[in-house]
């Protein structure tokens, strides 16, 4: 049995080199050994790239994977080295049996860990190193094979044995493993979905790093103006370069099997009438289309456009359907938001196109962003509040009605064809690039450049320099309108109280309209005697003012002050023998206001009192409210607070989203679900703990650290949640957005930020931090308003 074993292997060795040596015969082998060595390296190379995925892919066995892909004269020689490998370590077996160490040691070492694959893949390496040291060691194995020939069969059967005992242990692990997950499959459910959240979360930071360096990027590219010379007063530009606007396409008609009916019959209308109707027919849903007042306008500007035999035929608003045509356009909408992915990228690839052809332009040598380079499209007129003009029909946008403003060594941007510009202009000294009248109050629109750009970041820069420039003079100006109160001049008396109110309450100035143009808005200087009233005593505070107007964009200004006697004795005084609707300060106007204000301080307007308030509030409050110690989440609350109370002092107000309540319910949702799983954390940690305490081992020991981490993070994240729940509920009536990009000084905030360690970004979005470059780039911790 033993020869017989013996001569099977070694008769397959031979046969082996014979089918080689055979092949090789046929061959032209000049250069031998060069040769030899690059079929060598093929099958090296297959190797290596079967290395390679199996790492990628923990492949189960490396050998047969790589025998497949190699060519046919590296598959044999693979196989006979192998072999002759086989040999050797049964050799080696053999003189390790006399006291090398125990079956276990020898055989499974690493069989759990992964081990026994290196060592086999380090075999296969070392089995491909050239067919000149390849066939010397063969001659070489076949002389000590024949040495060997009376060892016996014992090494070979112990060998197999080994090899078999090998594969078991393997298996046997993997079941056991298999078993215990079996046995708890919520906890091994709650470690992969733990583990899952755990990649998830460093995927996204490692994202957030990447879009950072980006930014970073973008910002080192970034043209530092606020770095350059100023030019001349007046002088905004040397060179400007555009395209003009991007023009609204044309209005494409309604399928045929969409109809208009008038009195439950179907009209077929004319393109410009129907195009009307579809204005309209998209507001059915909404509000305004219920207001008296917007239907008499539309019906009024839409019969205008009307051909005379529609005029004829449709007279009563009432009897107009524009049902079909109002589902049309939803079912449209809903197919848009429907589209598969691909086909929306190419939406966006065409939106993108237009953006980067009508979107820049170029500025003193330099690419800057346009903020709005589209006309506005035609439609009906809106307005805040009641306006008197809602509903009135807002015409298309012609060619014929823009100005072009651009520099006269640029390419002129040329008109639609057809068309041609109402006007071309080289006028440096404003920013505007194009412009034109809108039709429903006579006032100018503007093309202009994007918030990021230079021209709007030195106007902000100026703004807030003068508003600093204010802290050093506000003291005197208030002397002075405290002193006006006894002046013998009503217009002086008037004044001074309504700069009292500018000051203390940021109140607007307001301006004069004609009436019956807009909605029925008012600010300080246009106050009536019907939006305040007099109080001596009221909740306890004597001399109280109780104001409720309509500001700007109608929203409701309230409030209850307490003001100084000599400005209630006045403010009685100014109302006495009045109506109602008679102007409390009949002797004051916004011009002769600021023309005074221009007195007391180069630049100052009533508007510069509301900005510098602001900005010196929200730097009072950071410092009152923001605690070193507390978290990153804990400071943005005491930011956002201090924010609030700016926006408070604006009249920053808004109505509650209609989708408060749902958002509120899923955060505390969330709040629920995270308190269970801290709970359950704490479960674990206690487990962990008595683990260690009755076994003492260090296994135990980093167990329990480990739980104790993932407690602490859910612990955090749950803190986390609920001063979101606090914010969001404490800021679901006020707009914060408004005063941090109009009345706050941004350095402000960067200082803060960098003083106490707050990312930049938790504060202003990517728009804010484009904005607001400047100000990131040049406030230190140290800075103040």
């Amino acid at each position: 049995m033993r020869l017989k074993r013996k001569r099977g292997r070694k008769d397959k060795f031979e046969d082996l080199m014979d089918g080689i040596e055979e092949e090789d015969e046929g061959r032209n082998w000049e250069g031998g050994w060069g040769r030899a060595k690059k079929q060598r390296s093929n099958s090296s190379q297959g190797w290596d790239e079967g290395k390679r995925k199996r790492e990628k892919g923990k492949a189960k066995k490396p050998s047969r994977g790589k025998v497949k892909r190699v060519e046919k004269v590296g598959k044999r020689k693979i196989k006979k080295e192998k072999l002759l490998k086989e040999e050797q370590e049964m050799e080696k077996d053999e003189e390790g049996e006399k006291g090398v160490g125990s079956e276990e040691q020898r055989v499974g070492k690493g069989s759990g860990s992964g081990k026994g694959v290196e060592k086999e893949e380090e075999v296969d390496e070392k089995g491909n190193e050239g067919l000149g040291e390849g066939r010397s060691s063969e001659m070489g194995q076949e002389v000590k094979e024949e040495k060997d020939e009376g060892k016996g069969d014992t090494q070979v059967e112990e060998k197999k044995k080994k090899k078999k005992k090998k594969k078991p242990e393997v298996e046997t692990e993997e079941m056991e493993k298999k078993s215990e997950e079996e046995e708890t499959p919520g906890k091994t459910g709650k470690r992969k979905s733990k583990e899952g959240e755990e990649k998830k979360e460093e995927e996204k930071n490692n994202k957030k790093t990447k879009k950072q360096k980006e930014e970073e990027k973008e910002a080192e590219n970034k043209w530092k103006w606020w770095e350059e010379e100023k030019k001349e007063d007046g002088i905004k530009w040397m060179q400007l370069e555009h395209r003009g606007p991007y023009f609204v396409p044309p209005y494409e008609p309604l399928p045929k099997d969409v109809q208009f009916y008038y009195d439950g019959k179907p009209l077929k209308l004319s393109l410009a009438t129907e195009e009307i109707a579809t204005f309209y027919a998209k507001m059915l849903d909404h509000e305004y289309t219920t207001k008296e007042i917007f239907q008499n306008n539309f019906f009024h500007d839409w019969r205008k456009e009307m051909t005379s035999e529609e005029q004829e035929i449709i007279k009563d608003l009432d009897k107009c359907d524009f049902g079909e045509i109002h589902k049309y356009f939803v079912d449209k909408n809903e197919a848009r938001k429907a589209l598969p992915k691909e086909e929306k990228q190419k939406l966006k690839e065409e939106a993108d196109k237009i953006q980067e052809e009508y979107g820049y332009c170029i500025l003193d040598g330099h690419r800057e962003k346009i903020g709005n380079f589209k006309t506005e499209p035609p439609g009906l007129f809106r307005g805040r509040g009641e306006h008197p003009k809602m509903g009135m029909l807002k015409k298309r946008i012609m060619p014929e009605d823009v100005v072009i403003n651009c520099s006269k060594d640029s390419k002129i941007p040329e008109p639609p064809e057809g068309h041609k510009w109402k006007e071309v202009r080289f006028d440096n000294t404003v920013t505007w690039l194009a412009s034109w009248t809108e039709n429903i109050q006579n006032t100018l629109k503007y093309i202009m450049l994007n918030p990021s750009s230079k021209l709007k970041g030195e106007k902000d820069w100026q703004k807030y320099e003068v508003a600093r420039r204010l802290k050093d003079v506000v003291h005197t100006i208030r002397a002075q309108y405290r002193k006006d109160w006894k002046s013998k001049e009503i217009k002086k008396r008037q004044r001074a109280v309504a700069l009292y109110f500018i000051d203390k309450l940021a109140l607007r100035a307001g301006n004069e309209k004609e009436e019956g143009e807009t909605a029925d808005t008012v600010g300080c200087c246009s106050l009536r005697v019907e939006h305040i009233q007099l109080h001596p005593q009221l909740d306890g505070q004597e001399h109280v003012v109780e104001f409720d107007f309509l500001g700007k964009d109608s929203i409701r200004y309230y409030n209850k002050v307490s003001v100084e006697k000599p400005v209630f004795k006045n403010l009685q005084l100014f109302m006495k023998n009045k109506d109602p609707s008679d102007d409390l300060f009949e002797h004051l106007n916004t011009t002769f206001l600021n023309k005074h204000l221009q007195d007391l301080m180069d630049g100052l307007t009533a508007k510069v009192f509301r900005t510098y308030n602001a900005s010196i509030t929200l730097q009072e409050q950071l410092k009152a409210l923001t605690n070193p110690e507390d978290n990153v989440a804990g400071k943005l609350l005491s930011y956002n607070r201090a924010n609030r109370a700016v926006a408070i002092l604006c009249n920053h107000q808004r109505s509650i989203p209609k989708t408060f309540a749902r958002s509120m319910q899923v955060l505390q949702e969330k709040i629920d679900a995270k308190k269970k799983q801290v709970e359950e954390a704490q479960e674990e940690v206690k487990k962990a703990e008595d683990e260690f305490k009755d076994t003492k081992e260090a296994k135990a020991e980093v167990n329990v650290e480990k739980k104790k981490k993932l407690l602490k993070r859910l612990e955090e994240q749950l803190a986390r949640m609920n001063i979101q729940a606090t914010d969001k509920e404490e800021n679901k009536q006020i707009a914060l957005g408004t005063s941090k990009l109009n009345y706050l000084d941004p350095r402000i905030t960067v200082a803060w930020c960098k003083k106490f360690g707050i990312p930049i970004e938790k504060v202003y979005n990517k728009t804010q931090r484009e904005k607001f470059a400047w100000a990131i780039d040049m406030a230190g911790e140290d800075f103040e308003f």
